[in-house]
């Protein structure tokens, strides 16, 4: 991949991983360098500082901000735009439904990241530093559910029981995850993105079950584990990603199992999201009873102020934190966390963006250990079909049992079936007059209590060629004619016949003096005339789920 003169976004280009990335990018002169972290002031600093460190770059070095689980309208200035989401009942409503419900234009267009990858420069290359997983699980459904558990205990009157359900819906890890990463594969269809690198992150620092740390729940922790399976998710998404026709043509993970390496070293003020740690004090005259529940209380009026920041030489860590020596020291000792540095992990991304082959690398691992289709598989699925075939003489076709799903596979499935029933072949679907092709389908349907009884049985309705009756069992798997329902209608056999036309074509093109191994031969016959022209339900429906709903893997 060419990172000169491409249009660069490096999300979560403000943390330390993110910096180290872009500076590493920089060697290798894009046209632009779009730098992107949640708040403005984080965005504009980095900017900042790789202008310093750069001043002879001939990139054009840019700042974005937004948090990218939200609406680019909904963006807060300063920070803390989902707290504000939250707290507002329409736009928690819409959150939630920007979760929950179909993805539809409405909330793809209005998605801060889809607008920071679509935008202006559309994203050549997309290099992702955000801790995804760390972002999604730290909102904590374990505590909002404890929160609403109590509430319900209470019985409290006054309870907005709307408000609580809406607030744990909006954090739900996996539905987050999911919409986040269709908006990010939308974002970059759109922008024509060429590739795409994720830092990711293992969740633990490499440990197992037994990882040490934890912010004083139980061990393990559920929320380091849940922060974990979010990032086993992620990596699986991503992996996904990249067996997806018409995205980008590069797709990488790069997972860091280990602390990362420091951002800087120095004594002063000891500050946590920004804000410094005020010094406390509790003389003996204010002690309380040890063993008093209240004075057992996680928050309180306990102690006295200061007035003085807590201060201390600290190491910072980026993300992780900031440490002081001894800290430091325990964590990434051997047989612990260790280390990692930011900048290791840049040259490891920038060179797998650039095509070498680091060994480091998840999606190309994953590529390789998993099983994919074997000849063996291959070889008996032709013997299976067989005895199959023959059964089905005995015992009549089955066509579909809608277990696998979706509906509109059986849908397919039976239309195909109705037509070679009434056609037997291609060049008669397409030479019948549709009017009357769709008259014989429903005679087919009408006269063949079995078929018909197979089709709704399943959950399948048939709709008559009026449009206007619908024959229907006790149960629809779905609501319209498009998504499993079988269309008798002359517009579907029209639509119908122009896919016999391309599928005929396509028969053809294989079987036309062509004998090299260039075809799929996805077509039973090619090159036999006796069966070129047979119409396949199977086969039939396989070329539409390729080659009308782009639904073709994209390793095979």
């Amino acid at each position: 991949m060419d990172v000169a003169g491409s249009n660069v976004l490096v999300l979560g280009g403000a943390g330390l991983v993110g910096r180290a990335v872009c500076r590493e990018l920089l060697a290798e002169k894009p046209a632009c360098l779009v730098v992107a972290a949640r708040r403005e002031r984080r965005a504009r600093e980095a900017v900042a500082a790789l202008r310093r460190e750069h001043p002879d770059a001939v990139t054009d070095i840019v700042p974005a901000w937004g948090d990218v689980f939200l609406r680019a309208d909904w963006q807060a200035k300063g920070g803390g735009a989902r707290a504000a989401v939250l707290e507002d009942a329409a736009r928690r409503a819409r959150l939630v439904d920007d979760i929950l419900a179909p993805l539809d234009e409405g909330i793809v267009g209005a998605s801060c990241l889809v607008q920071l990858i679509a935008g202006d420069p559309r994203a050549d290359i997309v290099v992702d530093c955000m801790n995804t997983a760390t972002a999604v699980s730290y909102q904590n459904v374990y505590a909002e559910a404890s929160r609403m558990r109590a509430l319900a205990a209470s019985g409290a009157s006054d309870t907005d029981w709307s408000a609580a359900v809406e607030r744990l819906l909006a954090m739900l890890y996996l539905p987050q995850l999911v919409r986040h990463v269709q908006l990010l594969s939308e974002g970059m269809r759109r922008a024509g993105t060429r590739a795409y690198v994720k830092v990711g992150t293992t969740g633990s620092g490499g440990f197992g079950f037994n990882i040490p740390y934890t912010h004083g729940e139980e061990k393990p922790s559920r929320l380091l584990l849940a922060k974990s399976a979010v990032a086993g998710a992620q990596a699986m998404l991503t992996f996904l990603m990249g067996r997806t026709p018409n995205g980008p043509e590069v797709v990488k993970l790069v997972s860091p199992a280990a602390c990362i390496g420091w951002r800087a070293i120095g004594h002063g003020p000891i500050r946590r999201h920004g804000r410094e740690f005020e010094r406390w004090d509790c003389p003996p005259e204010l002690a309380v009873p040890a063993h008093d529940p209240a004075s057992l209380a996680r928050e309180g009026d306990f102690g006295e102020p200061t007035g003085l920041p807590l201060e201390g030489v600290f190491i910072d860590t980026g993300e992780n934190g900031v440490f002081t020596a001894d800290e430091f020291e325990a964590i990434t000792a051997p047989g612990q966390m260790q280390l990692v540095t930011a900048e290791e992990i840049a040259v490891n991304v920038v060179r797998e963006l650039l095509g070498a082959s680091t060994g480091r690398e998840m999606v190309a691992a994953l590529d390789a250990s998993v099983m994919g289709p074997s000849h063996r598989g291959g070889h008996l699925r032709s013997a299976a079909l067989e005895q199959l075939r023959r059964l089905e003489a005995e015992h009549g076709p089955a066509v579909a049992f809608e277990i696998l799903g979706p509906p509109r596979l059986s849908k397919l499935l039976f239309e195909a079936h109705l037509l070679a029933r009434c056609c037997e072949s291609l060049s008669g679907v397409i030479e019948r007059a549709a009017d009357t092709l769709s008259s014989h389908l429903e005679r087919e349907v009408v006269e063949d209590a079995d078929l018909r009884q197979r089709i709704l049985s399943i959950g399948i309705p048939i709709l008559l060629p009026d449009g206007e009756r619908l024959l229907r069992g006790p149960v629809i798997k779905a609501d319209t004619p498009e998504q499993g329902w079988v269309d008798l209608g002359v517009a579907n056999v029209r639509r119908w016949q122009q896919r016999a036309v391309a599928m005929r074509e396509a028969i053809r093109a294989e079987g036309a003096g062509e004998s090299s191994s260039r075809h799929d031969r996805l077509f039973r016959g090619v090159g036999d005339a006796r069966q070129v022209d047979a119409l396949v339900p199977g086969e039939a429906v396989a070329w539409i789920l390729i080659h009308e709903e782009r639904g073709r893997r994209g390793k095979t």
